[in-house]
């Protein structure tokens, strides 16, 4: 029934096949309250509550899901509901999603039925001036 393992609370659970350079990705469940900032350089699934920043690779949100804070992430489709600003490179917002906040993007897929209570700014990347960077997710 219980096995003894030698693996602590900080052991690293094996890679997902698939990503880019062989990354992984972590799931946060429905049952599941953070509060603070999230920082990952992998792909995040959230199906729970979170009470502060987001930066990730790509994130995916579902319907329950409710984030009250910034998000940044090079991709993100969300279902669930979100207060705070969202600067996101591609950007799919389902029919159940709810955004309370101004969102900034370079592509935009929006479903009919989805909320956005805030301005949409279009990012053109190559409006950078020389010199600066866009810093995204995992850098």
């Amino acid at each position: 029934m219980f096995s003894k393992s030698k693996q602590g609370p900080d052991a690293v659970l094996p890679a997902v096949s698939g990503g880019a350079k062989g990354a992984t990705f972590s799931v946060i469940g429905a049952d599941v309250l953070i509060t603070g900032d999230i920082r990952a350089t992998v792909d995040l699934h959230i199906d729970g509550r979170i009470q502060g920043d987001v930066t990730c690779a790509t994130l995916v949100q579902g319907e329950g899901s409710h984030i009250a804070g910034a998000v940044e992430a090079d991709q993100a489709r969300l279902a669930g509901t979100i207060e705070g600003t969202l600067k996101v490179k591609t950007l799919v917002i389902e029919a159940k999603a709810r955004i309370k906040g101004d969102v900034s993007y370079e592509t935009l897929s929006m479903a009919v039925g989805a909320e956005v209570d805030g301005r949409l700014t279009h990012i053109d990347s190559a409006a950078v001036p020389q010199g600066l960077k866009l810093v995204t997710a995992g850098e």
